[in-house]
């Protein structure tokens, strides 16, 4: 790796932590950020890839690397994507390949792979609807979660089903022009 790819690399993951620190956990969004991201068990990788096949290979690799790792040292990935899937259809289209990833090599059940990107919108939303804020990064990316992690986390949440209505009151209430400001804010973070 070059210099200029180490630091465009670390340019990516201090934007992306600033994120997770701000909007994930800062806003409450996932109950569950907290622990690991303070525990220091969140990776972020950064993918050079700038075709979906070259994509399916790093995802590949860092899916090997945390079925690898202990718990107690990497709970989870952030796989970010810089490169490609800019536009939220191709992206979108390509969980298709990255579930079946998951079912070639028999890692159903044991991980999942959840999906943020800066354009995301769920089902029955308008584009610019607050809710659509709960998945939206400053770039597209791919969560790579531990099944058996989340399912503790979720059983030991006293009302994990109030989760999602609960984001969207709390976006709602903070509107969107805020929450697109605070994700702008976390893109404009430069490195130290």
């Amino acid at each position: 790796m070059t210099e200029s790819n180490q630091n465009d690399h670390g340019l990516i993951e201090t934007q992306t932590r600033q994120w997770v620190e701000r909007v994930v956990v800062g806003l409450n969004l996932c109950p569950f950020a907290r622990k690991p991201l303070a525990a220091g068990q969140v990776r972020i990788a950064v993918s050079d890839a700038r075709t979906e096949e070259a994509l399916l290979e790093t995802l590949n690799e860092e899916l090997l690397w945390l079925e690898a790792q202990p718990v107690s040292e990497a709970e989870t990935t952030l796989l970010v994507v810089p490169h490609i899937l800019a536009d939220f259809l191709d992206y979108n289209d390509f969980l298709h390949l990255a579930n079946g990833l998951l079912q070639r090599f028999g890692w159903e059940g044991e991980f999942q792979i959840a999906s943020f990107h800066p354009q995301y919108q769920f089902a029955g939303t308008e584009p610019e609807d607050a809710e659509n804020y709960s998945n939206r990064s400053p770039m597209p990316m791919l969560h790579l979660l531990r099944e058996a992690s989340l399912d503790q986390a979720v059983a030991s949440h006293p009302a994990p089903e109030q989760i999602p209505e609960r984001n969207i009151a709390a976006l709602n209430q903070l509107g969107q022009p805020a929450l697109a400001a605070l994700l702008e804010a976390c893109r404009q973070v430069k490195n130290n």
